[in-house]
Parts: structure tokens; sequence; C-alpha cells
């Protein structure tokens, strides 16, 4: 099986080409944080990861994500190679990621290339029927009637395995 899932921001702008037969192309670079910290220096290092997308994807990567975006892609790795144009006994060799799917990870705002807020909130769905007549003070909102919590099962705490130290975490 050969199934990659990584999140991070990409290192620039996403670069959208096209083929010869008209299919789109995007190349990027992510790079993604590794889980530790360097002991010597303190900073965090992280891998830097290229990727292509092709067709649909390229297009909609290309459109939505900047330098500094955070993305989650999901695909799969390949590996290449080709001879240097100026040493011809030097062979280079490349791993990318061809991605399959993709996610917004970032706030709207983040991701979207053309400033603001292009995403309309969400409206809800309810009306309110109340209405006062203009002589009269608007009344008291109701009151809710009382939850009555005797019915309610909530569990108990026997129901639960206690886990005493890292050890004994089964994963």
């Amino acid at each position: 099986m050969n199934k990659v899932i990584i999140m991070g921001r990409l290192t620039a702008d996403p670069d959208l080409r096209s083929t010869q037969t008209g299919m789109s192309t995007c190349r990027f670079s992510i790079a993604v944080d590794r889980p530790f910290v360097d002991k010597t220096t303190g900073q965090r290092q992280a891998d830097f990861i290229r990727c292509t997308a092709w067709d649909k994807s390229a297009e909609n990567i290309n459109r939505f994500f900047r330098k500094g975006s955070m993305i989650m892609i999901e695909g799969s790795l390949r590996t290449g190679s080709y001879q240097d144009k100026q040493y011809q006994d030097v062979t280079h060799f490349t791993t990318d990621v061809f991605v399959d799917r993709w996610e917004f990870c970032g706030s709207k705002a983040e991701t979207n290339p053309y400033g603001g807020n292009s995403y309309s909130a969400p409206q809800n769905n309810y009306t309110n029927n109340y209405q006062a007549s203009p002589q009269q003070a608007p009344a008291a909102a109701p009151q809710q009637p009382a939850q009555n919590n005797e019915n309610m099962s909530y569990g108990s705490y026997n129901d639960f395995e206690e886990i005493l130290g890292d050890g004994d975490i089964p994963f």
C-alpha cells in the first residue's frame, strides 16, 4: 500500500501549468513540522515535501491556496530520477506526493486569496412569531419549564477502566 497523509503550510505560491494535451498540473511544497524540538537549538524543525496535483485539484489548489496557507493532502508517494544537464554522469533522485485529495485546514480568511470573507454566514431558518402590540410593552420572555433530571441516566464510574500510566495504554 502506498498512502501518504500530510498537513502543513505551503512554502510558496502554487505553480500551475498545463501539459501539451491541456491537462492542468500544479506543483507546490509543504512544510510539515516535526513533532519534537531540537535539543541543541531549541527550535522545531520541519520537513519540506514536494507535491503534485492534477486536473481540477491542481486548478482549485492554485485558486484557493497561497504561501503560508495550511493544507492537508492525501496521496501516494512517487519517486523518479533525471540526468543533470551540466554533468551527464550525475543522476538526481526525486520524491513527490501525488495528490489524490486535499482539504482546507486554515481559517476562511487565511485561505481566501482575494482578502476579506467571500463566504456568507449561515442564516437561521426559524422565525420569531412574537409580535408586541404598539400600545403594550413587550412581555417578559416565557419561562422554560424546569427540567426533570430524575429520569436521566448518567452511567457509572465503574463503566470505565482505570489507566494508571502510559505503559498501560493499548496503542
